[in-house]
């Protein structure tokens, strides 16, 4: 299994979803994170680039 360089995530109401490939953009990572599980992944995650989903709902400081 390789190193995770890219995560791309997904944001729920209650969980995140983490998706990650490696250097071959082989699919190394899927997991489920509640906010407190995700900061400890990252914290001890090798620095790497991170998409995320946007919708309508979770952009903050949208207006009307």
């Amino acid at each position: 299994m390789g190193e995770v360089i890219r995560i791309g995530m997904d944001t729920s109401k209650r969980f995140f979803q983490l998706h990650g490939v490696d250097a071959a953009e082989q699919v190394v990572l899927r997991a489920k994170h509640s906010p407190s599980q995700m900061r400890a992944y990252f914290k001890k995650a090798s620095p790497l680039v991170v998409g995320l989903e946007a919708s309508p709902g979770r952009i903050i400081g949208r207006g009307p």
